[in-house]
């Protein structure tokens, strides 16, 4: 029997430049897909479209092409597949393992300020105070027949009683395939995560593990930043029937303060690159990809 040809994706927010730590994640998804003998799709994750323009996304294709990237087939763009992700909502909702959750941020910020002891996610943030999850139905409809501003989150602890055994995946070395790792994933650390709100019928954790299986992706490949939302990702694949991919996470490109780089934070772009006089030889040399070049 033939194994499945390996299948990675780089996928960026189209809502603001590249800078150099996308050009890294791009170029370590090419080198990879050569060493696996497979290839790589363009994903524009771009749900937030008061954010996400298709300026921005032009722009991210041009800096591509000029690094010398080439990706099979047309991107996809989560923009057009809205039904789909509320397609997996409703059934998480079928399930009774999600509910709306009214609370504001600052709400939020309100209830747990005056408790430090107050759980926490791996990003830093309070888990929901909310009691919404043990609401009755008629309360439930009746606040919704309300048009209260809402987010959809995960009742993780009914959702964890759903999974049979331990929660892993699998962590891979440099070339995709050697070394792999078989890491615990801890989704309850995350608490009861928002999968949708009420203007927008997904989320990141929800949209990428759709896209992910329905694009066919063998091997995750991204940054160490989105290492502890893997545990996330596996618990939805587990709950929706997904295939479980392979997963490596990159190191991050930083500024000299040691910080990551950020589009939010205005970073060099690689258009400034260009403009000062940079050439894609020149950006490859300096972020030097290192085991991944070997792995070739």
């Amino acid at each position: 029997m033939n194994e499945p040809t390996p299948i990675l994706r780089f996928a960026p927010s189209p809502n603001g430049a590249l800078h150099l730590g996308h050009a890294y994640s791009a170029l370590v998804n090419q080198h990879m897909a050569q060493a696996l003998g497979g290839h790589w799709l363009l994903r524009f994750e771009d749900i937030d479209t008061a954010r996400c323009t298709l300026r921005f996304e032009a722009d991210m294709i041009e800096d591509l092409r000029w690094l010398g990237l080439e990706w099979q087939g047309e991107p996809r763009r989560q923009s057009q597949h809205l039904d789909t992700y509320r397609e997996a909502l409703d059934s998480l909702k079928s399930m009774g393992l999600v509910y709306p959750a009214f609370l504001s941020r600052s709400e939020i910020k309100a209830i747990v300020s005056h408790q430090p002891d107050w759980p926490r996610d791996p990003d830093g943030q309070p888990h929901y105070p909310g009691d919404e999850r043990s609401w009755s139905d008629k309360r439930i409809s009746a606040a919704l027949e309300e048009e209260r501003r809402h987010a959809w989150r995960l009742n993780m602890q009914a959702a964890l009683e759903r999974v049979d055994g331990p929660l892993t995946w699998r962590e891979t070395g440099y070339d995709g395939e050697a070394d792999t790792a078989i890491i615990e994933a801890d989704p309850s650390r995350w608490g009861d995560v928002i999968l949708a709100r009420s203007d927008t019928p997904t989320s990141y954790h929800l949209s990428v593990v759709i896209d992910d299986a329905i694009q066919g992706i063998t091997h995750v490949v991204r940054g160490e930043d989105l290492y502890e939302a893997t545990a996330i990702h596996r618990l939805l694949q587990q709950l929706l029937d997904l295939p479980e991919p392979l997963y490596h996470h990159h190191r991050l490109i930083r500024d000299e303060q040691g910080r990551k780089l950020s589009k939010s934070s205005h970073d060099t772009s690689l258009q400034a690159l260009r403009a000062s006089g940079y050439g894609a030889a020149h950006i490859r040399a300096k972020l030097d990809l290192g085991p991944y070049q070997k792995s070739l």
